[in-house]
């Protein structure tokens, strides 16, 4: 491919759908927009519940998460993130996200890279999502619901 062929495009929220983030959590929800299999990243809005925990996990690169609705933290930090709010993360961090209760859903939009390790209460790990994991994730997903996938891995 010549960069001459990668041109500006636009990616229709409503032409993706939104995938169950099992078996991590029953009501996390994903919707993935781009997979950069040489960056590692992934692009993808994530929406729960309020009240919802995540697992505790590991970042192995960096990460920005912009607060589009609802009310988050990280159990290991004082801060709270709302709406339009941008949280920026380092490589190596780990942390336990909440989706705080009487906000309604939490919605964001996050820039990933890297690999997520899912972690035990002693840090051991117990899974590991990247954007190879999320592509297949939504393929299957796509395959199940009878839904045709887009290319969410190429520049269009």
């Amino acid at each position: 491919m010549y960069f001459q062929q990668i041109s500006t495009s636009v990616i229709d929220d409503e032409s993706l759908p939104w995938l169950p983030f099992t078996p991590y959590s029953e009501g996390v929800q994903l919707k993935v927009f781009r997979v950069d299999p040489v960056r590692g990243e992934m692009i993808l809005l994530l929406r729960a519940p309020a009240g919802l925990n995540l697992p505790r996990h590991h970042h192995s690169g960096a990460l920005i998460v912009f607060t589009v609705s609802g009310r988050w933290k990280y159990r290991e930090h004082d801060w709270i993130a709302g709406p339009g709010s941008v949280v920026f993360e380092t490589a190596a961090a780990i942390h336990t996200p909440e989706a705080l209760g009487h906000a309604g859903e939490t919605l964001t939009f996050n820039v990933i890279a890297g690999d997520l390790s899912f972690l035990d209460e002693h840090g051991q790990v117990l899974a590991v999502e990247n954007w190879k994991t999320v592509m297949q994730r939504y393929l299957a997903y796509c395959a199940h619901a009878g839904v045709e996938p887009m290319d969410i891995s190429a520049c269009h």
